[in-house]
């Protein structure tokens, strides 16, 4: 893809992250996985937002329907199942994967503030199945994003990835 076709995909997507933030996006993000129609489904957000904020959240479900889908299965519990059916030593080490990842992505030279936490930006325990099981469906080991992809009957092949960035999203 040539810098042109690069642009335009950038700006596409800018559109359409906002249209399914409902809301500008605020930052830099990634569209790191679409749907088959190309479609995002998952943005992976730069750790600091322009004025150098930290971005709460690294990866962000996107998808709509994926989105309620997830949100249906907290309001009948699905966080405090998810708590109690991963194992807790599992649970923090893949915190600890994720904040290792996203501290990678901060310059060395930043001197401000920093994210913290892991996924959802929680030390420990489950905050969000939706920062979960996007991380899961952008590649990261995460098993609390395995549980709600096979909570959701997803725990077959992911949506395909795609790289390309584009200006925008705050969770």
């Amino acid at each position: 893809m040539d810098s042109d076709d690069l642009s335009q995909r950038q700006a596409e997507d800018r559109v359409q992250v906002a249209r399914l933030l409902g809301r500008e996006p605020r930052g830099r993000f990634d569209v790191v996985v679409r749907a088959a129609g190309g479609a995002p489904v998952v943005i992976r957000n730069a750790p600091l937002m322009e004025d150098g904020t930290p971005m709460p959240t690294r990866y962000w479900l996107v998808d709509r329907a994926l989105h309620d889908a997830v949100s249906r299965l907290e309001s009948t519990g699905g966080v405090r199942l998810a708590e109690a059916e991963i194992d807790p030593g599992e649970l923090a080490r893949a915190h600890a994967r994720y904040a290792a990842e996203r501290d990678e992505a901060i310059d060395e030279r930043h001197e401000g503030p920093r994210p913290r936490g892991g996924v959802g930006g929680t030390r420990r325990g489950v905050k969000c199945l939706h920062a979960h099981l996007a991380w899961y469906l952008a590649g990261g080991d995460d098993p609390v994003g395995r549980w709600t992809a096979i909570q959701l009957g997803l725990d077959g092949p992911r949506p395909r990835s795609a790289g390309g960035s584009a200006q925008g999203a705050e969770p």
